[in-house]
């Protein structure tokens, strides 16, 4: 699919579509807005419509409707697993809340993902490692330099 600049006006529908629960959270990304559950993707606009996470059923059921489409996002035939592309009909029909839902309730299922990021423990024995690289390396250049 190529890139489509997302409508500012599907904002609005979008979240108010998102069902409301504790664990949904809401980011920006590429000028739009989407839906994580525990660190994982459920949903987001794409281009002028929504791509969504669904289990395989529903999948089939979004493919089986006229402009379902697998996500593909970078246009090249790769598709980003368990995701599809909802009709652009679903900005203005009132189905959009009812495939959200479904794409939440599907994406509780994941396990969670850890937060980006590392912690200071994995950041700290990766610079003792430069320091211990620049001493050996300049040890080795004083014994150079006295064989001379």
């Amino acid at each position: 699919m190529a890139w489509v600049k997302i409508p500012k006006e599907h904002h609005p529908i979008f979240l108010e579509a998102l069902p409301e629960a504790p664990d949904v959270e809401t980011i920006t990304m590429f000028g739009g807005v989407g839906a994580m559950v525990n660190g994982n993707m459920a949903g987001g606009l794409f281009g002028r419509s929504v791509m969504v996470r669904l289990p395989e059923v529903d999948q089939q059921r979004v493919l089986a409707m006229e402009g379902g489409a697998p996500f593909d996002p970078m246009g090249n035939g790769r598709t980003m697993k368990d995701t599809v592309m909802l009709p652009e009909d679903v900005m203005e029909d009132g189905s959009l809340r009812g495939w959200l839902e479904r794409a939440i309730a599907y994406t509780r299922t994941l396990p969670p993902k850890a937060k980006k990021g590392g912690s200071a423990k994995k950041a700290a024995p990766k610079k003792a490692v430069v320091k211990k690289a620049v001493v050996k390396k300049a040890a080795t250049k004083q014994g150079a330099r006295k064989k001379r």
